[in-house]
């Protein structure tokens, strides 16, 4: 019998399940993220008819997460923002339940990974994969390998000016309006506009000053990290006119200091939307599943 992979794709406001072995050959479920307790039922009720077939499978989760595999809280979402979930073991409890190996790293690292192996950055040994939506987080790929350190980047809760136009309070309950994520997530612009983002007009200010955010924490990152491409997912990035808002805000803000023709003369080809669009998480997770198998 085949083996399959499985992988999860656990998200703030949605868990996406699935098996297969890569983005052309998936089986998923999706479903709202509710309470731990309810949410990983969901999860092993989805797994458990594959269980016989399971080689591994992969998570990628929002965080922060715990990675040290020595520690005793290895797999678990620690101090996160999400109500309900600070300190919830969800790669422990997956493992045991279903006794398969499980491989876990955070959402935008499983899907950078997966733009690396079937989408955008194909090819490329250093790149940047960022999701705005309900929060904020970057996937670091240096030399071909994701970045860990010392926990795991958190690009989403890196310190931000604020725009000129913006006395928004800010909605990240650690920093509140000095954070890329309490300024600029799919929270933030709700919060601060008053509806949902996606009801506000092409033209409207808000965007500008999302481009402006965006913007600034590339600039940042492209000087820290030099990726060869910036990958932007998310779905605030479903506004067709945020790309190009973004690419000419991160080129202004650069100033000409990095002199390279994929940023003077190349920009809409250096900050790229995903190629696997929303299937760069699960996908992601598939591919973890994969790494994991060659490790044992």
């Amino acid at each position: 019998m085949t083996k399959l992979l499985g992988g999860v794709e656990a998200g703030g406001t949605k868990f996406v399940c699935a098996v297969g072995t890569g983005p052309s050959d998936i089986h998923e479920t999706r479903f709202a993220t509710t309470s731990p307790e309810e949410t990983l039922q969901r999860v092993l009720a989805f797994f458990s008819p594959y269980k016989p077939e399971l080689a591994a499978l992969g998570i990628g989760a929002f965080g922060p997460l715990d990675l040290r595999q020595e520690s005793p809280t290895y797999g678990f979402i620690t101090s996160t923002p999400k109500p309900g979930w600070q300190n919830t073991d969800i790669a422990g409890v997956i493992a045991r339940e279903l006794q398969v190996p499980v491989a876990l790293d955070t959402d935008v690292n499983a899907a950078a990974l997966a733009e690396g192996r079937w989408g955008a950055a194909r090819g490329l040994s250093d790149y940047l994969y960022i999701t705005v939506g309900t929060g904020i987080g970057g996937g670091i790929v240096s030399g071909g390998r994701l970045v860990h350190g010392l926990v795991h980047p958190e690009l989403g809760h890196c310190l931000l000016p604020k725009h000129p136009d913006d006395t928004f309070a800010g909605s990240c309950p650690y920093h509140g309006d000095r954070c890329f994520e309490g300024l600029a997530s799919g929270p933030a612009l709700a919060a601060r506009w008053g509806c949902d983002p996606a009801a506000l007009p092409a033209d409207h200010h808000a965007w500008d000053i999302q481009a402006f955010y965006m913007g600034v924490a590339i600039a940042n990152c492209v000087c820290t990290l030099s990726p060869q491409r910036v990958i932007l997912g998310g779905g605030v990035m479903a506004q067709s006119q945020m790309l190009g808002k973004v690419q000419t805000a991160t080129a202004g803000y650069l100033n000409g200091y990095v002199r390279h023709p994929a940023i003077e003369e190349n920009i809409e080809s250096y900050i790229v939307l995903p190629a696997l669009g929303s299937q760069a998480g699960v996908a992601g997770a598939l591919a973890l599943a994969g790494q994991k198998i060659e490790e044992v």
